[in-house]
């Protein structure tokens, strides 16, 4: 588990959110749950992308901040590994 840190700043009509050691990781919403959800789901497709382009992820760096920010706290990235297998109807596979 790495812990980046996520700002969110409250602006009209919602709430803007970013991961401010995670470039990249950033969303908007109407309310602030809804941004959290949404900024922890950035941030995985921003992890997942970078490592499928064979890229390290940025070093968590909770000395960071935003002195516009109106709220900011840690926001953990956990990754699962996961294997596909597809089989092709007709192929043998050998044990």
């Amino acid at each position: 588990m790495l812990t980046y840190k996520a700002m969110y700043k409250f602006v009209d009509g919602g709430v803007h959110a970013e991961v401010l050691d995670f470039p990249g990781a950033m969303t908007c919403a109407e309310t602030l749950p809804e941004a959290r959800r949404l900024l922890a789901s950035a941030l995985v497709d921003m992890a997942e992308t970078c490592l499928l382009l064979g890229e390290s992820l940025p070093r968590p760096d909770l000395t960071l901040t935003n002195p516009e920010a109106d709220i900011e706290e840690p926001i953990y990235l956990l990754l699962t590994a996961a294997s596909r297998v597809n089989v092709t109807p007709g192929e043998t596979v050998a044990a």
